[in-house]
């Protein structure tokens, strides 16, 4: 497998994880454990920026560098819509309360409307992906 194949599985592996997540969202919601189903919902959309900018060679060791680099190299080119900056943000900073603060919690219409977003997310950053 050259280079190019690698990559191309590794955009492949990530998008799988979001799908994976999304649905993982989808039944910790049911299951009325909002803290988790957040949690889901934010990395569903963390793996599909990470893919995307994987494709453009771009690797990150820290949440923060890959929020730097879709602000970056997404948001600012104008590949993506600002609103979904916004929501980006929104999420990361909604699952660093859920999981490192204590007594958080969430409204349950809330959590449903993040999924609804996140899943028209996952798909405008899908469509960015080059020889799908």
């Amino acid at each position: 497998m050259n280079e190019e194949e690698s990559l191309k599985e590794l955009v492949r592996y990530w998008f799988e994880k979001s799908r994976e997540s999304l649905d993982a969202a989808r039944d910790e919601l049911k299951a009325g454990r909002l803290s988790f189903s957040v949690n889901r919902i934010y990395y569903a959309c963390f793996y599909a920026v990470s893919a995307v900018l994987l494709q453009k060679k771009l690797r990150f060791k820290k949440h923060s560098g890959v929020r730097a680099a879709f602000h970056q190299q997404l948001i600012k080119s104008g590949m993506v819509d600002d609103q979904y900056r916004k929501f980006y943000d929104e999420l990361f900073e909604a699952r660093q309360r859920g999981d490192y603060i204590e007594l958080v919690s969430f409204e349950e219409k809330q959590v449903e409307e993040w999924l609804q977003q996140a899943e028209q997310f996952v798909e405008a950053i899908k469509s960015l992906v080059k020889n799908k």
